[in-house]
């Protein structure tokens, strides 16, 4: 019997394991044309090559990757409808990229920030949805600085993560402002306590909890944890989901970071990381707005 033709392009980040493989798996099941993208080249392709779905390899702790990732997905696929930017980690010790970046930082913000940016035109004609992987980090420990975004003056695993956990949101909620009108859609959401490898090889406290047999126990498994991104994923904007918004089990999160609601933040964030990239002269390219 032949498979039904693909309802959406979708691209997944962070899509050789976890919730990100889960939700290929998912998703694809459902009919949708599945792209995955993954640091490890064995896992994204082992990954890839158990559905018969494209692959492609970038590691997020460097830009050029990201660059290089970007021009590829702008010429293998003439629409993309869904861009779920799920690729991120929590790490040790402070320690910058060959950008000179700190990496919890540039992995799970300012790289998807910038992959975003240069597919926009791309995911504006294409009424793409947006989406964030974030955490409850967001709310715990993070903590935005204008003038210190990778806490250099206060550096732990934990602040780092929930920092950039909650760039995430304050990201959704400023691409809604900036292109709603143009037709892209946003959504972060925070998918649980997930048992997978995540974090397991950081020395961080999240680390820690991810190695230890009995906290496992109280976990949601990687199916579960991706449930909301493939809800969103295959989701209306404004019908099953409204645009902007952080969700946590399929409803807009109730226990929230204050600055994650704060609009004048959002918008001076946004243009920071413009000009953190602009400075390292990578944005440009495929699309540059």
């Amino acid at each position: 019997m032949s498979r039904p033709t693909p309802t959406k392009t979708i691209v997944i980040t962070g899509a050789s394991d976890g919730i990100g493989a889960a939700a290929a798996r998912q998703l694809h099941a459902n009919g949708h044309r599945v792209v995955i993208v993954g640091r490890s080249p064995r896992k994204t392709r082992a990954v890839a090559g158990e559905l018969g779905v494209d692959c492609h390899v970038a590691d997020f702790a460097r830009l050029d990757d990201v660059r290089r990732l970007a021009a590829d997905l702008h010429a293998a696929y003439p629409r993309i409808d869904v861009l779920a930017n799920n690729a991120g980690g929590v790490f040790g010790d402070h320690a910058k990229t060959v950008d000179g970046v700190e990496k919890t930082f540039q992995v799970n913000h300012l790289a998807p920030f910038l992959l975003t940016k240069l597919l926009l035109d791309k995911l504006i004609a294409s009424r793409a949805s947006v989406i964030q992987t974030s955490s409850v980090g967001a709310r715990l420990v993070g903590r935005l600085v204008i003038d210190d975004l990778e806490h250099d003056r206060d550096f732990t695993p934990e602040r780092a993560y929930g920092t950039a956990k909650l760039a995430n949101i304050l990201f959704t909620r400023e691409l809604h402002a900036r292109f709603h009108d143009q037709g892209i859609s946003g959504a972060a959401f925070h998918p649980g306590n997930v048992a997978s490898s995540f974090g397991a090889k950081s020395d961080s406290l999240t680390g820690r909890i991810a190695r230890n047999r009995l906290a496992r126990v109280f976990f949601v498994s990687p199916e579960k944890g991706a449930d909301q991104l493939v809800w969103l994923a295959e989701g209306a904007p404004g019908k099953d989901w409204h645009s902007g918004v952080y969700y946590e089990k399929r409803k807009p999160a109730r226990r929230v970071n204050k600055q994650s609601t704060d609009n004048a933040l959002a918008h001076e964030f946004w243009n920071r990381t413009e000009t953190l990239l602009a400075s390292a002269g990578q944005v440009g390219g495929v699309s540059d707005r």
